[in-house]
């Protein structure tokens, strides 16, 4: 199984869409295996944010992500990254398709509702960088065998 980062930015928070997203990533059969609310630094948002340091928006986008807490996600599955990709939409809000996440709630590159790791490798180090490695749980819930054939897990 994999596991990827998901964030809900603070323009989620400030729109009460907490529930309506994660119950999203609940119904297509994610596994939630950790989450808390945060406040991020600069110095985590400098890191995380790194590859846009030359870029005009750079700080711009910091400081949105600093409005309010945050809510961080681990989010496990078959494929779990391409899933939640698939599910987030194109990252501007304008041109995501209707149904992904980013297509229903919002209208803006940055204010885009959510974060997700793009790759596999950057989730890994995403995950790191946002939780301790207590704060991930690993178990096996009950439903699992109707989310997937034997032979896929």
């Amino acid at each position: 199984m994999e596991r990827t980062l998901v964030i809900l930015k603070p323009c989620t928070i400030e729109r009460g869409l907490i529930g309506e997203i994660i119950s999203r990533f609940e119904k297509k059969g994610l596994k939630l295996a950790g989450m808390k609310m945060t406040w991020l630094t600069d110095e985590l948002l400098s890191e995380h944010y790194a590859h846009l340091k030359e870029k005009s928006f750079f700080q711009r986008v910091k400081d949105a992500m600093r409005v309010c807490p945050v809510i961080v996600c681990c989010w496990e599955g078959l494929d779990a990254v391409e899933v939640v990709r698939a599910m987030a939409g194109k990252t501007n809000g304008r041109l995501a398709a209707p149904g992904t996440i980013r297509g229903d709630y919002s209208m803006s590159v940055q204010e885009n509702i959510v974060h997700a790791s793009d790759s596999l490798e950057t989730a890994e180090i995403e995950l790191k960088r946002f939780f301790k490695e207590e704060e991930i749980f690993d178990y096996t819930p009950s439903y699992i065998w109707s989310l997937y054939a034997n032979d896929e897990i």
